[in-house]
């Protein structure tokens, strides 16, 4: 199983970024996809899933409105597009797989490499 995550890099205060996370080796359409971040010095925290057929979302409260989680069966691809994007979004990104619909990261079994976003104020 891989999980292959890109489209980080650096930007200002307010602008957008999106990111993808393409899997392979496993059944995509089972799996609930997710994505995490680590800022550096905290812990990883949950940011935003997405149920197995994408009608199902949560997202954590410091990313409401601001962020979407989306997923492209065909492609096997699930994305992140992050709006007015603020210095405290800074961190690193996994995307993630689990057979549950869940917000901690002890119920993801695989999980990416990571993509750094970095936005300054």
């Amino acid at each position: 199983v891989q999980l292959q995550a890109s489209g980080g890099g650096l930007v200002q205060a307010g602008d957008s970024l999106r990111l993808s996370c393409a899997a392979s080796g496993l059944t995509f359409s089972i799996y609930v996809m997710a994505w995490f971040r680590q800022a550096p010095g905290k812990d990883r925290e949950f940011v935003a899933a997405i149920g197995y057929s994408g009608r199902s979302t949560n997202y954590a409260d410091s990313v409401k409105g601001r962020f979407t989680i989306s997923r492209d069966a065909p492609k096997n691809t699930v994305y992140l597009q992050m709006n007015s994007l603020k210095p405290e979004d800074t961190a690193v990104y996994y995307c993630a797989a689990s057979r549950k619909f869940a917000a901690v990261s002890y119920e993801y079994v695989y999980w990416g490499q990571g993509t750094l976003v970095t936005v300054s104020s």
